[in-house]
């Protein structure tokens, strides 16, 4: 059974300018977090790293919410760097996991515009994992759930700090973990029974008993 690695990723903003004439993409990568899940579904390692950008800004909506400075990336690696340490990390038998495809979107955008190789990414990233799908799936549902709403969901204490990478990350591999332990997905209670009762019409059973009496 191979170790599962649950991702999650950060970015800035790239400004239009720039986007338009220099880096194609609207987003920027500035954090890396991930943990190791093994084949028991423990977690058993962690990693994190801050991406300098080239072309983004981390201005004060971005640094408000992921808490990550302009001065914090100063002197962090730039993105061939970072994933190479990512890579290196990585247990040779991992398949990645994380909330939505737009992670591993990130990724293959960016390292395509700025001409980038690390030995290994593509191998990594074609094991990729949609961790949201699943969860819909478990739910029988098309809606894309956001993960802070999923956990609540599926009844889990999650760690505070959304939008760090490594807790997002943490908090994934812990829904994650939950769905491949329970092939019937426990809800919240009170979710659950807000379920029910959104379910029960009172008036389509009145116009049922109307019917039948006449």
């Amino acid at each position: 059974m191979s170790k599962y690695v649950i991702v999650d990723l950060e970015m800035c903003n790239v400004p239009k300018g720039i986007k338009r004439d220099t880096y194609n993409w609207r987003n920027e990568l500035i954090q890396i977090g991930a943990v190791v899940v093994d084949e028991s579904l423990n977690i058993t390692d962690e990693f994190m790293a801050l991406v300098s950008p080239e072309f983004g800004a981390i201005d004060n909506f971005i640094e408000k919410l992921t808490g990550i400075s302009r001065k914090a990336v100063q002197g962090a690696p730039k993105v061939k760097e970072a994933l190479e340490l990512f890579v290196n990390w990585l247990p040779s038998d991992a398949v990645l996991v994380a909330w939505s495809e737009n992670d591993e979107n990130q990724i293959r955008k960016e390292i395509e515009a700025k001409n980038i190789l690390v030995e290994g990414l593509d191998d990594y990233l074609d094991t990729w994992v949609d961790c949201q799908k699943t969860f819909g799936e478990k739910m029988n549902a098309q809606k894309k759930y956001k993960l802070s709403e999923a956990l609540i969901i599926a009844d889990i204490d999650y760690d505070e700090g959304e939008h760090d990478a490594l807790v997002d990350a943490k908090n994934t591999a812990q829904l994650f973990v939950k769905m491949e332990r329970e092939p019937v997905l426990v809800l919240n209670p009170y979710y659950s029974n807000q379920k029910e009762e959104e379910t029960y019409n009172p008036f389509a059973a009145l116009l049922s008993n109307y019917s039948v009496a006449v």
